[in-house]
């Protein structure tokens, strides 16, 4: 009895002690909980709109871990490590008392480690609190780690954690990092020689480093493929094959595009490791080859910018701030897509729509090329000749200075700088000066977005177009007014478009238009298809003159070269709106053959009538004649003038209206609803105009 009381109370004992042990490792397990929130520090990512990794920034340690799940790799790569380094993962708890039995009677035997007892739990573990001795406190701290992660982390979380923080060598950490250093791809498109070398390489990633020791990589590589778990998984014929591959023997670089708006992303979210840009990285490494090509033709000095977006959404596809970003020679940390410049002559497309709009002029109107003074103010030509009469067509394509100024007396400064705000841009004048003539050669401040932005509501017939930041913020729509009338816009397609591709280059179904700023400081070339406008700007970033710096022959060659290089297919003009057509000089009313207006409406010679005035409707006005309701017959709009020599001519948003009247009063019947320009012309060549909206 005695004896069976005392192993009754020693039972009692080891349960007891037993009990408390367990209580004690429960209590430590809440007191010293595992560095799970440091275990998440990972490499910045810049993405691109289809979540290709366009940048990473190094963690504070200087280490490449990009972030990588489970999801993020081929479902075989995860089948093959569990097969080769911890076959009953999924069934135990962190400690697998199997396999520390098997290592231990292998060491016994062969009097060496063969294989170790650590499961994948123990060896995240190990990484996310790495220790540089190897003892028996410390393979109990990694086990006690194991039982604590486990508690706390499902079996896909902890997988997760190996994958970013396996070491691959050098300043690799985890599989995707990995992947695109070796590789150059994403883990998730590995083949079974790609994948059995990622599965050996983190036991001993130095000495196993491919780039470093091929020989190493190649066995340990083989002995992989050849155990027998893993064979299950791939067959045996499979792995064969695989162990015949030859293993990459350089390490490449991350991918590192877009430098300035990756800088711009992070700024914007300091707190984030992931960043969604609107780029396509395809695109953007196509602009970052046309620059760099470019800048290396182009001298030492001089840096290219870039910037390519899509019409139809407003979303930045490609942006290069600079020919190269570590290049000091060009400044090349200074992002030049929005810094101020001058921007020549690419404004003028924009004059002539205006006077498009008024009804000024139409193609075949001819203007004058001849020097010319207004008020003091002497423009001349880029090549100093003059090309006597030429008609509106030519005088844009050849960019004639003294034509564009003459229409932008007629349309007025502020009216153009009206529209450019209206669509969102917001050109900076010279200190202390009102809106002047000079505008039209680039006598303002705009920067290479600000263009971009106004050459797509042109590409866009005129729809206001609010062109985003390249990071993944919807940009606002812009409200109001459009920028131009499509019939205008129209017609500067229709003349840009036939615009000569520079030597060199192949005609690609673009419109285009260049720019040279005074001094040869700045050469632009802005150009657009059916779909996306490109801009490109040439020049010093300190604002130094380049001898032979032009626009048509330093920016449009890049131009044409970033439409090829980007990848995307050119995309055709959309048809013609209703009532835009060419008509032939022949034809043309009597108002438009020769353009000799001034921004009061007299011409060069004097008149004794006041020039003509709309008195009905009014500027703004809103009128009601039925167009939104089908059943009911649009009714017609009485126009009304005051003073003008007759007969008058009306147009209404550019198209000429049939009738030639010497009345002073006109029925018209509007095409649609919104709103139109009404425009009268005089036998003088004076004209005014009003902007109603109808419903």
């Amino acid at each position: 009895m005695r004896t069976r009381a005392k192993i009754g109370i020693g039972l009692a004992a080891l349960v007891g002690m037993a009990g408390l042990a367990v209580m004690g490792l429960f209590a430590a397990d809440r007191a010293f909980p595992p560095p799970l929130e440091s275990a998440r520090v990972v490499s910045r990512e810049v993405r691109d709109a289809d979540n290709q990794l366009l940048r990473a920034f190094a963690t504070p340690e200087g280490r490449w871990r990009l972030k990588t799940t489970v999801a993020d790799v081929d479902p075989q790569f995860v089948r093959m490590l569990i097969a080769y380094e911890d076959r009953r993962f999924y069934e135990h708890r962190g400690i697998d008392p199997l396999a520390f039995g098997r290592a231990f009677i292998q060491l016994i035997t062969h009097g060496r480690i063969v294989s170790g007892g650590s499961t994948l739990t123990m060896q995240v573990a190990r990484l996310i609190e790495p220790r540089s001795e190897r003892s028996v406190p410390a393979k109990l701290l990694q086990m006690f780690r194991a039982f604590q992660i486990e508690r706390r982390l499902s079996k896909t979380e902890i997988l997760n954690l190996y994958l970013t923080h396996a070491p691959y060598g050098g300043n690799l950490e985890g599989v995707r990092a990995a992947s695109l250093a070796y590789f150059g791809r994403e883990p998730s498109r590995l083949d079974v020689a790609q994948t059995a070398l990622l599965v050996a390489l983190p036991q001993l990633p130095e000495k196993r480093r491919p780039d470093r020791n091929a020989e190493a990589a190649t066995k340990v590589r083989a002995r992989v493929l050849n155990r027998a778990a893993v064979a299950a998984v791939v067959g045996e014929g499979e792995a064969e094959r695989a162990s015949l591959q030859p293993v990459p023997t350089a390490r490449r670089q991350l991918p590192a595009y877009a430098a300035h708006l990756a800088e711009l992303a992070v700024r914007k979210q300091p707190g984030a490791t992931e960043h969604k840009t609107t780029l396509k990285r395809d695109i953007q490494a196509g602009l970052e080859s046309a620059a760099a090509s470019a800048a290396q033709r182009l001298g030492p000095k001089v840096s290219v910018a870039i910037v390519m977006a899509d019409i139809r959404t407003g979303a930045i596809v490609g942006e290069v701030g600079s020919a190269g970003y570590f290049d000091s020679a060009r400044a090349g940390w200074v992002d030049m897509t929005r810094v101020l410049r001058s921007p020549g002559s690419t404004l003028k497309p924009f004059i002539y729509g205006l006077a498009f709009e008024q009804g000024y002029v139409a193609q075949q109107t001819i203007i004058e090329d001849r020097p010319a003074d207004f008020f003091g103010y002497r423009p001349r030509n880029f090549d100093m000749s003059y090309q006597g009469d030429v008609s509106i067509r030519e005088a844009l394509q050849l960019s004639l200075n003294v034509p564009a100024v003459r229409l932008l007396d007629a349309v007025g400064p502020t009216r153009l700088l009206v529209r450019f705000r209206r669509a969102g841009v917001k050109p900076v004048l010279p200190p202390n000066e009102a809106p002047g003539l000079a505008i039209a050669l680039g006598g303002i401040g705009v920067t290479l977005k600000d263009l971009v932005q106004l050459y797509a509501g042109l590409a866009s017939r005129g729809r206001l177009v609010q062109i985003g930041d390249g990071v993944l913020d919807q940009p606002e729509k812009l409200e109001g007014e459009p920028l131009m009338e499509p019939v205008a816009a129209w017609n500067i397609t229709d003349i840009l478009s036939d615009v000569l591709a520079p030597r060199g280059s192949r005609q690609l179904g673009i419109a285009y238009k260049t720019g040279t700023s005074y001094g040869n400081r700045d050469a632009w070339s802005i150009g657009y298809d059916g779909a996306h406008v490109v801009g490109v700007w040439v020049g010093r970033p300190d604002n130094g003159a380049v001898p032979g710096l032009t626009g048509y022959l330093s920016a449009a060659p890049i131009l044409f070269d970033a439409f090829v290089k980007s990848g995307v297919a050119i995309t055709p003009f959309p048809p013609a709106p209703q009532g835009a057509r060419h008509i032939a000089a022949a034809d043309l009313p009597m108002s438009q053959k020769r353009f000799s207006m001034t921004s009061s409406g007299l011409l060069a010679m004097s008149a004794k009538e006041p020039a003509p005035q709309i008195v009905y409707p009014p500027e703004g006005a809103r009128v009601d004649l039925g167009v939104n309701d089908a059943a009911v017959q649009p009714e017609a709009l009485s126009l009304k003038l005051q003073g003008g020599r007759a007969p008058f001519h009306w147009l209404a948003n550019g198209k000429p209206l049939p009738e030639l009247s010497r009345r002073r009063t006109l029925q018209w019947v509007p095409e649609g609803a919104g709103y139109s320009t009404l425009t009268v012309i005089d036998a003088a060549g004076r004209a005014a105009s009003v902007r109603v909206f109808v419903e």
